[in-house]
């Protein structure tokens, strides 16, 4: 739907109405790269509005995208280092969308993206408790592993739930883990592991809450939540469609 563009700019956190309609007049902002004049109208679901040559945000969607990321992808938007980005892999999506949450580059699976700040913070708030399941590939096994990773532990001085872990497969010295954990602290599994005396080889993600990796999706696709996948997920997190 149209707008005026003052009502654009002060819906979008930029500035005022007032101060939005002196910008206009001094022809610093723009609609689709022309200059724009007091009294012409945009509509952000296809017109890019730009101050200063920087574009406003779109109005969110409230879109939840599933991707299935990578090992070798850092979870950012943009990185000084060059390295590929999860922005890289969903840049055909047309609205701004952010990682909920984080997954360490040499980790792949299941991740979240979605513009919802509301969603965001709820999924990444400890008091909701939001299970994530991870297969772990380790090597070092010892049967007496699994009891080791599911009593309390702590990272950096600070303790930890006790994590759920069971033998999905086990050969020699090496085996396939299932491990299911409530926070999200950097590397946590695999540091976690290593103060048990194994070493972690590969770590996929394969569940968040409700929602199981898709199946069908490859390394480095995505799709967006079905309205009942996205109705699940916000029941879980407490919040109101």
């Amino acid at each position: 739907m149209e707008e005026r563009l003052q009502k654009l700019l002060s819906a979008a956190g930029v500035c005022s109405r007032r101060k939005a309609e002196e910008y206009i007049a001094a022809g610093r902002v723009t609609v689709n790269g022309a200059p724009a004049a007091l009294g012409d109208r945009a509509d952000l679901s296809r017109d890019v509005v730009a101050l200063d040559g920087r574009a406003i945000p779109r109005p969110a969607t409230g879109a939840v995208l599933m991707l299935y990321k990578p090992r070798g992808v850092v979870t950012t938007l943009s990185d000084e280092k060059g390295r590929r980005t999860v922005a890289d892999l969903v840049r055909a999506y047309p609205a701004r969308v952010w990682p909920v949450g984080r997954l360490d580059m040499d980790s792949e699976g299941l991740l979240l993206l979605t513009d919802d700040g509301a969603l965001t913070n709820a999924l990444i708030h400890p008091r909701h408790e939001i299970e994530k399941e991870y297969q772990v590939w380790v090597s070092g096994y010892r049967p007496e592993a699994v009891e080791d990773l599911s009593v309390p532990m702590t990272l950096d001085g600070k303790p930890l739930r006790p994590a759920k872990v069971r033998v999905i497969r086990a050969e020699g010295d090496r085996a396939v883990l299932s491990v299911i954990i409530h926070e999200g602290k950097n590397r946590q599994i695999r540091r976690m592991c290593a103060q048990c005396g194994l070493t972690v080889t590969r770590l996929k993600r394969v569940r968040e809450g409700g929602l199981d990796l898709d199946p069908g999706l490859k390394p480095g696709q995505w799709r967006l939540l079905t309205e009942e996948e996205r109705l699940r997920l916000r029941q879980e997190t407490f919040l109101q469609e």
